[in-house]
């Protein structure tokens, strides 16, 4: 039996730049690959950081604006200082405590949103730490 290892987003965008603005020069991605079916034919690219890929597909009927994603990582709070120390103008996510642990959630310019959740007991949540 064949296992499954991971699961890859792809999030619908509508302008290449602000795109590469956002999840690459932002949010820290790296543009693994890029490809169009033609030079006149929307971009469809993945992007990496760590072990996460999403992909970005500027085709009609590839994701829906306004979906959201979960990304697991092991320290919000540094992120949180990674993120606010580039002063992105159309963002600056905190975080919150949620039931299930600590969250950092930020829009794209289309509506996705993102969600960066760093699991922790309640106790720990509550604490800050």
């Amino acid at each position: 039996m064949t296992t499954a290892t991971c699961a890859i987003p792809i999030l619908r965008i509508f302008d290449e730049a602000l795109a590469y603005e956002f999840y690459r020069d932002f949010l820290g991605f790296r543009v693994q690959w890029e490809h169009r079916f033609a030079d006149d034919l929307p971009l469809y690219a993945e992007v990496v950081r760590d072990d996460v890929r999403v992909h970005l597909s500027g085709h009609f009927g590839d994701g829906t604006p306004g979906s959201a994603v979960i990304i697991e990582v092991d320290d919000v709070r540094a992120l949180h200082d990674e993120l606010s120390s580039k002063r992105y103008k159309h963002a600056r996510p905190g975080v919150e405590t949620q039931p299930w642990g600590l969250d950092l959630t930020v829009s794209d310019p289309f509506g996705n949103r993102i969600t960066f959740l760093q699991h922790v007991d309640a106790d720990a949540a509550d604490s800050g730490g």
